[in-house]
């Protein structure tokens, strides 16, 4: 499996999060702090939590179980249906 690279997530914008006045405080131990009104997401812990992920989806399919992919936005949804095709997963 692919691994991801901090540069990679910096350039897809992924530090970008949700207006300062729209959050939840839920969220607070993952924000890295506030630019120009919107939170900037803490990449460090993004890529942690990421490979934890990572191992427990691969954990999950070497051992046959299932994986269902979900996309809420429609910009995603070619991206989603790919990706579950290529692994003979569901969508």
């Amino acid at each position: 499996m692919a691994t991801i690279q901090m540069k990679e997530l910096l350039e897809a914008g992924v530090h970008f999060g949700h207006q300062t006045r729209r959050w939840n405080p839920k969220m607070r131990p993952f924000i890295f702090g506030k630019r120009n009104g919107i939170h900037i997401v803490d990449l460090q812990k993004t890529l942690h939590y990421f490979d934890e992920a990572a191992e427990f989806i691969r954990d999950l399919s070497a051992n046959g179980h299932n994986v269902l992919f979900v996309g809420t936005k429609r910009q995603a949804q070619d991206a989603i249906r790919e990706e579950a095709v290529r692994c003979g997963m569901f969508y």
